[in-house]
């Protein structure tokens, strides 16, 4: 299964994103193929308080139109929501151990234990520090 990181949700919802183009198409395939992709929840709240803020993005995009976006993600018929499960917090440590994280790092070592947890092999992200977890594999744009 792959799932995809906040960032490449923001880009495709995002005209105004350099990465736009790509990132909706990754979307785009996803939403359309015929097998099991995922969203982190984080990922969700993440991406509204993102495209939502108006020190980020001038004009933010209005909430009611983030949540139509995510609502469109959410009701692919083949995406599924990613949430903590009975092995999440042993991946959770794992992660924050093995890779030394620490701050802001504990967000992304969150995605990454709810992925490596709900049994994604590939996380669609534009963010390299992922690389700090190997047992996740993620492919960036």
């Amino acid at each position: 299964m792959i799932a995809v990181d906040t960032n490449i949700i923001v880009y495709a919802h995002r005209e105004d994103s350099p990465f736009h183009k790509e990132a909706l198409s990754v979307m785009t395939t996803l939403a359309e193929q015929k097998t099991r992709w995922a969203i982190p929840w984080p990922c969700v709240h993440e991406f509204i308080s993102i495209v939502t803020h108006p020190k980020i993005y001038n004009p933010p995009t209005p909430i009611s139109i983030a949540i139509a976006a995510i609502c469109q993600w959410i009701e692919s018929p083949n995406c599924m929501m990613l949430s903590e499960g009975p092995t999440y917090f042993k991946h959770l440590a794992s992660l924050c151990e093995s890779g030394k994280i620490q701050g802001g790092m504990v967000h992304d070592a969150r995605i990454a234990a709810l992925s490596l947890g709900n049994g994604v092999k590939i996380l669609y992200t534009a963010d390299r520090d992922f690389s700090r977890f190997d047992s996740l594999k993620f492919k960036t744009l």
